[in-house]
Parts: C-alpha cells; structure tokens; sequence
C-alpha cells in the first residue's frame, strides 16, 4: 500500500473517532473509552513482546501502578490535585517507568521462560500485597477521586473524557511509533532476532532489553492512569491475572507483528465482551475458542488476514481474491451460529434451573432460544447446527479448492520441468 493511501486511511480514522461522540449513546461512547484504553495499553504491551520478543505474563502491575498513582495525584492538595486533569496521565507514566525500571533489571537479566515467570511474580506480587497496604492501594475498596475542572473544561461528561483519552491515545501510539523508527527501536528487533549476535556485535543486550521493557512499562502506565481518570476510582483487583491475560490475549488474536495489530485485537475484543457478556455466560468460553482458533489458523493474527488477502489478490487477481474472501466470510459466520447453538442449548440444557424445572414436570421442557422454542429431544433440533457446520464445511472445502487447483502443475509444464531436471 502506498504512502498516500496509508495517510488517508489513517485520517479516516482519527476523523471517524472524532465524529463518534456524536453517532454513539453514552454507554457506547463509555464503551469507546474502554477500547481506546485496551488498545494503546495492548500496542504497549506489543512493544516488549512483539518487538523485543520478551513475553510478560504480569504487564498489569504497570497498568495498575498508573492508575492507584494517578488517583494519588488527583487527591493530591485536598483534591485540587498534583496536576490539570489533563496531564493526569503523566503520573501513570512516570509511575510505570519507575517500577517497570526496576522490575525490568531483574527481569531482562534472564530470556524465555524465566523472564515470563518473574514479570508473573512481579504482578501476582502486586496483587497479593495490594489489600494489605491501605495507604498506598487503599486496602480491599481501593481508592476513589473525583476529575476536577481544568482549562476551561468540567470533565464531568463522558464527551470531554473521551476526547482527553483519544488525544492520550493519539499521541502515545505516535510516540512508540516513532519509537520504532529510532536507532534503539532497531536495536529491540535485533534483540528479538538473536540476542547472542547483538552481544557479539558489542551491544549491550541487557540495556536494550531493558530500555524495551521500561517504555513498555511507561505506557501501560499511560493507560492504567487513562482508566483511574474515566472510572474515578481502582481497587486491587487491577492487579489481577486476568488483566495480564486479557492484554496477552488480545494481542496476539490481533496481531503482535504488525504496529496496529494489537490496537485492533484489543478493541475488537473490548466491544466483543461489553455486547456479549449480558447476553450470554458463556463469552469467555467464546472468546477462549477465539484465541485457540487464531492461533491454530491464523498464528499472526487477525491483522494478517489482510496482508493475505492482498497477496491473493496480486498473485491470482481480485476476482478469485473476492471470490475466496467471500466464501471464507460465510463459511465462518455459518461455523460460529452453529457453534452458538450448541453451546447455548448445552448451556441452558446442563443449567441447576433447567434440570429442577425438568425434575418437577418430568420431562424436557422447550429451551427458548434466538427468538424460538426448541425441544432439546427433538432430532431436528440438533439438525440445525449440524446443518450450518456441514455448510461451513463445504464452503470451507470450495474456497481451499479454488486456492489449490490453479497451482497443480499443466502436463507441458511438468514435461518441461522434468526435462530440465534431467538436464
């Protein structure tokens, strides 16, 4: 993709994220604050894993160390606070970058699968000494504050904190993407590369990884101080593993390779749990599928989807890449409705109410489901779900054949690549 098309989608981009305020409601607009969070703390997490190669299972301890710092900051002076309420964030950052300094001269003193289990102890560490230290975490209810106006702006509406969180977010990915550009950044994919050559060169090792988690750190802090200025308030519970896992999950479904990659991940997954998880109990397990699937298929991530899509395309020409694309998008969404009806009916079928409801009336009754009652006795009721996965199958089976049967070799050209083989 050329320059300027890069520029322009880019500025789509940032226009449509400015126009949301006024296409949303409040609660999708809070929504997009969330997302906004996730993502640059996922493109911060990307940095040390994707870049340096560096896998953190415990990046929540910075995240969390961001906002109980800016929540202080902002109680700061009997609640005038130690800063405008736009320079809050600042606070999270010099936070992170202080423990992400110490914790990452430990830590980057070992590779693999050492460093992954001290940047867990660090965190776990975190978590555990949380409830105990009321002065610094506030104990188990943690710390709460109120945004004071500043600039000539309340922050009292989800609008201005949104706006605030967008330029945060704004600049901070420009920030690390120019980090990347840097001779250090360089110097970090050299580390992910093979770090016995980087030493053999006469570079310090240590110091770059360290130099990768520390910026890491800072702006994991950035977002952790982003989320204590839109909820006002945080408790020990940001310390907990499932933050460190989510920030892992969404970042490899959305792609560690790629600079945006995990930005995507992470809000495609934010919005997945705040439209799914009233609607169902079962979105985890989703979400758990969705990883094991990108991983097994897509092992870059979401993101490489469409660096292979342009490769069809100038390797085979946009009418089979459309072709292909199309069957791929409904062959996945036909799998997914028939995964949904299995594992709702099941859901609801293995269920302490429906199994009392069952014993009182002596039979199964009807399960209410996508609108509709369906007997879970009945044959056709399964018959559904059997039905799309066997058209998930086909299509599946179409679009692999459209890719594969062009590149089985002609008779000329296996006759003349057998001769020149024996020439």
């Amino acid at each position: 993709m050329s320059r300027s098309w890069t520029l322009l989608l880019l500025g789509s981009g940032v226009a449509l994220l400015a126009a949301l305020p006024a296409l949303l409601s409040a609660g999708l607009l809070n929504a997009s604050i969330q997302m906004l969070i996730a993502a640059l703390f996922a493109c911060a997490y990307s940095l040390l894993a994707g870049r340096a190669g560096l896998l953190s299972f415990g990046h929540a301890a910075y995240f969390g160390v961001g906002a109980f710092a800016t929540l202080h900051a902002m109680n700061a002076f009997a609640g005038k606070g130690l800063l405008p309420t736009p320079l809050l964030p600042l606070v999270g950052a010099f936070a992170g970058l202080l423990v992400g300094l110490v914790a990452g001269w430990f830590a980057t003193k070992r590779s693999g699968t050492t460093f992954a289990m001290i940047t867990l102890a660090v965190a776990e560490l975190l978590h555990s000494l949380a409830p105990q230290l009321k002065g610094w975490f506030g104990g188990e209810s943690g710390i709460s504050a109120m945004r004071m106006p500043a600039w000539g702006l309340t922050f009292g509406s989800t609008v201005e904190v949104y706006y605030l969180t967008l330029a945060w977010v704004l600049l901070s990915l420009a920030l690390l993407h120019f980090h990347g550009r840097t001779p250090l950044g360089r110097l970090t994919l050299a580390l992910r590369e093979n770090g016995h050559r980087l030493k053999f060169l006469g570079y310090d090792a240590h110091g770059v990884g360290l130099s990768a988690f520390v910026v890491s750190s800072m702006f994991a802090g950035i977002a952790g101080g982003l989320q204590a200025i839109n909820n006002e308030a945080a408790n020990y519970v940001v310390f907990d593993a499932s933050v460190s896992a989510a920030v892992v999950l969404n970042s490899y479904i959305g792609g560690v390779g790629s600079f945006l990659g995990p930005a995507l991940g992470a809000a495609l997954m934010t919005f997945f749990g705040y439209a799914v998880s009233d609607a169902t109990r079962s979105w985890l397990l989703y979400q758990g599928m969705l990883f094991v699937l990108v991983m097994m298929f897509v092992p870059v991530g979401l993101t490489g989807l469409f660096g292979a899509a342009a490769r069809l395309k100038a390797r085979r020409g946009w009418r089979l890449a459309v072709s292909v694309s199309a069957l791929a998008v409904v062959a996945t969404l036909c799998a997914a409705a028939g995964v949904v009806f299995v594992v709702e009916m099941l859901q609801r079928l293995c269920s302490h109410d429906y199994r009392a409801l069952a014993a009182m009336g002596g039979s199964w009754p009807p399960i209410a489901l996508f609108g509709r009652s369906w007997p879970p006795g009945s044959v056709a009721t399964w018959l559904v779900p059997a039905a799309l996965l066997a058209v998930a199958g086909l299509l599946g089976w179409t679009a692999r054949r459209a890719l594969v049967s062009p590149a089985v070799p002609q008779p000329e050209a296996a006759a003349i690549d057998g001769q020149e083989a024996l020439t």
